[in-house]
């Protein structure tokens, strides 16, 4: 390969490494602990020292070198897997056929429309409002079809911001709305995504992803929380007392750790319950005293106002945001999306 393309390959690695390692040693604990579902600092440490080798072998210019002929794999399956180290001529008749699925589904992925329209879900009231603090960002929310016709609920953040952010979040939607069809259980979603974009050269940091699927017979929501801040479920009275709980991860962040697994949850939802997905431009929004606004605040709102509407809902959301802040832009992408069951 033309040393052009390796030194294109280390400098996106390098970024990888650093926004990873940024991450690692700033980010507060509560947070890091949502990012990584179930899993520790180790898993990490482990996904770092995999980018260390690949950035190693970029530097002497043997990333890529098939083990099998010692000549270089094609660039263009370097982009999508640096860890590549076999020419296509030496895969099994097995692994020729999987290799052939992934590519269709890229196929399909490229082919894919991006929603244009909020679904009518009996029994079911929704509404959501989305900003980015640039012109473009990364934060997502989607609706969607899982095989057997239920309905599929997401939420996602790239972390990062603006063109790079939006086109990596615009890549992830296209993979759903191609993947989720195919499956009834969201951890397989999940899985094959992260299996897509782990390895990926173009992923300069990680995804955050909600995923659930919900019957509006049963009233069922089955959920894969990817290291997304925990969606507020708040239940109306029973006995006389409301509860709120929190959607909690289970699984880490797309892109975060090298060993991956992602768990699934089920909770049944009933009349008057609410269910909030956002993202932490919400949480993480400051005020002028640079006091955070965090999930309490946002718990109260929904307590104080569990009798409004959806679209009320989310505008009491905004108008105790835009009061917090005095006013002030907020400075992450921030979105908001309340279902309330009927």
């Amino acid at each position: 390969m033309e040393s052009t393309v390796f030194e294109r390959f280390r400098a996106s690695l390098l970024e990888q490494r650093e926004n990873l390692t940024e991450w690692l040693h700033h980010t507060p604990a509560r947070k890091k602990q949502i990012r990584l579902g179930p899993t520790d600092e180790r898993a990490v440490q482990a996904h770092l020292r995999v980018l260390d080798t690949a950035l190693a072998k970029a530097e002497d210019k043997t990333l890529g070198l098939c083990e099998v002929c010692h000549d270089y794999v094609e660039p263009s399956r370097l982009e999508m897997d640096y860890t590549a180290c076999v020419c296509l001529d030496h895969f099994s008749e097995e692994e020729m056929r999987r290799l052939e699925s992934e590519l269709e589904l890229a196929q399909k992925v490229q082919k894919a429309l991006l929603p244009e329209q909020v679904p009518e879900i009996p029994g079911v009231e929704l509404a959501a409002f989305s900003r980015p603090a640039q012109i473009v960002g990364g934060d997502y929310f989607d609706f969607c079809r899982f095989r057997d016709n239920s309905h599929g609920w997401v939420i996602g953040d790239v972390a990062g911001k603006g063109m790079s952010a939006s086109l990596l979040m615009a890549s992830l939607q296209a993979s759903l709305h191609t993947l989720v069809p195919e499956t009834d259980s969201p951890a397989e979603v999940v899985q094959r995504l992260n299996l897509l974009f782990c390895h990926n050269i173009r992923l300069s940091n990680f995804v955050t992803l909600f995923l659930g699927r919900f019957d509006p017979q049963t009233r069922r929501l089955t959920y894969c929380n990817a290291g997304h801040n925990p969606p507020l479920l708040f239940h109306q009275p029973s006995n006389g007392r409301e509860s709120i709980s929190w959607l909690q991860p289970t699984g880490a962040a797309i892109g975060l750790v090298e060993e991956f697994q992602f768990g699934i949850e089920s909770v049944t939802l009933a009349p008057g319950d609410i269910l909030l997905l956002y993202t932490d431009g919400v949480t993480e929004a400051f005020s002028p005293q640079e006091e955070e606004f965090g999930p309490e605040r946002l718990a109260e709102i929904i307590r104080q106002g569990s009798t409004l509407s959806a679209p009320d809902l989310v505008q009491e959301i905004r108008h105790r945001l835009h009061e917090f802040t005095d006013g002030q832009p907020l400075v992450d992408d921030t979105t908001i999306v309340v279902y309330k069951i009927e």
